[in-house]
């Protein structure tokens, strides 16, 4: 074994081979921000509760579309 490599490092990708990473995205900041209304909501009024929840709803059911939509759009063979 070279002293250049580890028994831990991984077979580096073909040259060429393209590496998926998803985009940026508001989702995780507003999920955090409707769960936290509908926390606060808790001690102030169920109306911050009844909000906080449906953003927080809305929002997952929106990343995880975005999330399903982007994976389809992979090529075939991209988890090889």
């Amino acid at each position: 074994m070279s002293p250049e490599s580890s028994p831990l490092e991984r077979p580096a990708a073909p040259a060429g081979e393209e590496v998926h990473l998803p985009g940026g995205s508001l989702h995780p900041v507003l999920l955090t921000l409707g769960i936290t209304i509908a926390l606060i909501g808790v001690t102030f009024s169920m109306v911050l509760v009844v909000l906080g929840t449906l953003l927080s709803l809305v929002v997952m059911v929106q990343w995880i579309v975005g999330a399903r939509r982007e994976m389809d759009s992979l090529p075939v063979h991209h988890d090889h």
